[in-house]
Order: structure tokens, then sequence, then C-alpha cells
């Protein structure tokens, strides 16, 4: 209850503004200030606790004193607490609002946005949501959060839960020259490496294959345990195969690898653990694989507390969507359904866009990496924004 002696400040309740309304036309001309219309629509609604950030703290004593002086049925009480600031985002809604109108996002529900409609379609869950916010908690002080504690409540959901998946997002041809022609072996690989109740699947193998263009480096350094010329890595779920040679184009970017294999080394047979080799890669089958689109999502931003001027133009990040459209998935992933999430090993978690995909063309949008790699970037600028 305010007190009888607080020195309210002699407050404006109504104005009065003889120009057409967008909703009332030249119906009326007089309307309610917000701290008049916010206290009475509390008190004739019923709210019990009307919660709202901390700059409306001076605008208590006011609450209370209408409150405790009008014929209301209620009493409702206002409570503060900081603002939900998160890094490499805006909350205002005029902000917002602007990325909508101006076409620098897709809609209120465009994947980058900090909308439920943008988590949702981006791939976020329920309970990742939840358990950020209980990670976050409430506060009476400002702070700016870092992005990566959402992404650490999402990554923690969907490695618990989210089925795994062989995608190959930049493809580079591996030719295996001594695997007999015409082959194709099915090999059997788990769906969860921790959870045996999920069960197994079978993935194509054959000749020719589809990697990653990172898990081969020509001039590799030491320490590089991918493929490399004469060096060995396994195929996961299949044999161990040795580098013998490249094939370029007129550029000299390597457009094929050729390997052999040792039919010795299957996974799962025994002979496998007789020999060691320190890299293990990912694949599809070039003849079973198919091509899909991908969308690769990273912050909105680039400054970490963007917003504070008008000119969010230069602070947008120009890499926030990558899309890949030649990305080569296995072929059980040809006929995944909107709404569908899986881990892509070594790649991260995806999304299955109900908006975007349809019957046998799915589009994956990107979740989240496997790893934080902004963490040590966000501890500096929360440090520099005065944050703990």
């Amino acid at each position: 209850m305010a007190s009888p002696n607080i020195n309210l400040r002699d407050p404006t309740l109504y104005r009065i503004r003889h120009v057409p309304h967008q909703r009332t036309g030249d119906a009326w001309c007089i309307y309610p200030m917000y701290d008049f219309a916010h206290t009475l629509s509390d008190a004739l609604e019923g709210t019990t606790h009307s919660l709202c950030s901390l700059e409306f703290e001076d605008h208590r004593p006011l609450y209370d004193w209408l409150v405790e002086n009008t014929s209301v049925p209620h009493r409702p009480e206002q409570t503060e607490f900081s603002r939900f600031n998160l890094m490499y985002t805006v909350m205002s809604k005029r902000l917002l609002k602007r990325l909508v109108d101006e076409g620098r996002v897709d809609g209120w529900d465009d994947p980058r946005m900090p909308t439920l409609a943008g988590f949702r379609r981006r791939g976020y869950t329920p309970e990742s949501i939840r358990e950020f916010m209980r990670r976050v908690g409430v506060t009476k002080k400002d702070n700016l959060i870092e992005l990566g504690a959402l992404e650490s409540a999402i990554r923690d959901d969907l490695n618990d839960n989210a089925e795994r998946r062989f995608a190959v997002l930049d493809p580079l041809k591996l030719v295996i020259e001594n695997y007999p022609e015409g082959q194709v072996e099915q090999m059997t690989a788990a769906n969860h490496p921790n959870r045996p109740e999920l069960g197994e699947r079978s993935v194509p193998f054959s000749r020719e294959l589809w990697i990653e263009r990172e898990d081969f480096m020509e001039d590799a350094p030491r320490k590089f345990f991918r493929l490399k010329p004469g060096g060995e890595v396994r195929l996961r779920y299949a044999y161990i195969v040795r580098c013998e040679r490249v094939e370029k184009d007129a550029s000299g970017r390597v457009t094929a690898v050729y390997c052999s294999y040792d039919p010795d080394t299957r996974s799962g047979t025994g002979k496998d653990a007789e020999r060691k080799v320190k890299g293990t890669i990912h694949w599809v089958s070039g003849a079973h694989s198919k091509g899909v689109e991908v969308r690769l999502y990273d912050r909105l931003f680039k400054a970490p507390s963007p917003g504070v001027a008008d000119s969010i133009e230069d602070e947008l990040n120009e890499a926030s969507l990558s899309i890949v459209e030649d990305a080569m998935v296995e072929p059980s992933l040809g006929d995944a359904k909107g709404g569908e999430r899986f881990q892509f090993e070594r790649n991260g978690y995806f999304y299955v866009d109900p908006k975007l995909s349809a019957q046998g063309s799915p589009v994956f949008n990107r979740v989240v990496t496997l790893r934080d790699t902004w963490g040590k970037v966000e501890q500096a600028a929360k440090v520099a924004a005065g944050g703990a």
C-alpha cells in the first residue's frame, strides 16, 4: 500500500487528441494514459500480481495510489524485476518490427527471431526453454544473459533425445578402388549411443562415398587425424581406408580422393580391434544418399548488445543464415517429417522445418552446433558490459 505521506507527482491520467484513431476513428477523442489504464485494467480483470521490468519501479507509487483511491473490485500488487536482455539479439518490439517490415528476416517466425514462433521453427523444445528460464532465474539487477546459456539448454535436451544420422554438408567424393564395383553392404548403426532402446538402423555402404571436405587435407599438420595422403581413418561403422591419391580440377581444387580399404577391419567383426587408427569420420553412400536443403543459422547480430542506437542495420550479422542446397544425407532422412529432430553426427542438431518441407523433400534447420564456439567471446562481452 502506498504511504499516505508519499509525494506523488501531478500525474496525467488522460490525453485528448482530435485526430482519427487507427481503431476507433473519430468516435472518441479522450484516451487514458498508460499508468491509469494499466492500473485499472489489472484491478478490473482480477490480476493478483502485475509483473513489470525495473523501469516501472518509479511508477509503483501511482499504481498503489490509484488502487487505493478508486472503486475497484481487486487489489493487485506491482512487482518489478530485471529485463530479459539476451546477447546478440534485441527484445524491443519496435526494433523487431523494423526487421520484419524491412524484410531483413522472414517474418515473426524467422528461426533467428527471439519470439516463441521463431524458437519453435528453429527447433527449440518446450523443455529446453523451461530449463533455460529455470537456470537464468529472476533478478532485481540489470544483466545481460549469454546466448550460450540458451544454447546449452537445447544442446543438453537434444543430446539425450535426438536420434543420430549421417549427413555430409560439404561433399567430397571418396572412391575405394579395391572395393568390388556394384557391391552394396548394409552397415548397422546405432540410433543413439547411450539409449539402446531406440534401436538400430541399416546404412548402405558402396564403392563411392561422400565425406566432408574438411575431413581431408592435402597438406595436413602433424596432429591432423583425419584423412590425408598416405594416412588412414576409420569410416564410422564400416572399414579402415587409406588415402592413395587425389584428383584435382583445373584450379587445383581436390575433386575426389582415391582410397584402398582393409576388408578385415569391418566394425563389429572382432577383427576391427586388431588395428588402431586415431581418426574416425562419417560418410554417406554416393549411390544411395539424397540431396537436401540445409539452413545454417547463427547470431542475428554481430554486436553482443545491439539496439543501443537506432543503427541496427550496421549491427546485423550478414552471415546469420547460410543455405546449403546440395547437402547429402543417408536414405532414412529423405522421408523425415516436419517437426522431427536429429543429430547429424559431428555437424550439430537439426530440425525438419514444417513451413518449408514437403513430403519427400525435407528442409533442415540447424538448431545448434555440437559445441559452444562463442563462449569466450560472450564472456568477454559480458565482463566489458559490467556483468559477472
